[in-house]
């Protein structure tokens, strides 16, 4: 049995919502996965902060008709469509379905939206191989412990070379 109009407002409502904080929508190809599969799959992606919608591409192409940033999704959503809603850690989101992936091979990415711009798979593996938040911030901790430590060893080595010029004039001096 079909759904009601009133349900069908009511889904396109919830997906709408689900766009809301959202920084990143990836669109796959769910068609040859198995129940437990795509349970899989949610499982994976949760732990990123990443929702995986299943739902018909006339309700989706609804909810996003009323944002202009969300309109480039419409060129995925051909065929059965499992949306992923990424809304903490882009590049976790994207190596976990890329882990699913491997492991399965029945999926296919077709693209995705970040920021109002398409992209495709090769732009989401290209976000993939970024490291991630921690690894760049440690990364820009140790360049700048670096430069502190270079600068405090300069300065220390002032002192220490006039030290030796000074001791070695004495002992040039007393021969």
């Amino acid at each position: 049995m079909g759904k009601t109009l009133e349900q069908k407002k009511a889904l396109v409502n919830e997906i709408s919502q689900e766009f809301d904080g959202t920084k990143l929508v990836i669109v796959i190809d769910y068609a040859t996965l198995s129940v437990a599969e795509i349970t899989k799959l949610r499982r994976s992606l949760r732990p990123t902060g990443t929702v995986c919608r299943t739902t018909k591409n006339t309700l989706l192409k609804q909810a996003i008709s009323g944002t202009p940033e969300w309109q480039p999704l419409e060129k995925f959503l051909v065929g059965p469509s499992a949306c992923l809603f990424v809304k903490d850690d882009i590049g976790g989101a994207v190596k976990a379905y890329q882990a699913f992936l491997k492991e399965s091979k029945k999926t296919e990415l077709r693209g995705g939206v970040l920021e109002g711009r398409a992209l495709s798979a090769k732009d989401l593996q290209a976000i993939a191989d970024l490291p991630s938040k921690e690894v760049l911030i440690s990364q820009i901790a140790g360049a700048i412990n670096a430069v502190t430590a270079k600068i405090a060893i300069g300065i220390k080595e002032v002192p220490q070379s006039l030290g030796r010029a000074i001791k070695a004039v004495s002992e040039k001096e007393a021969a």
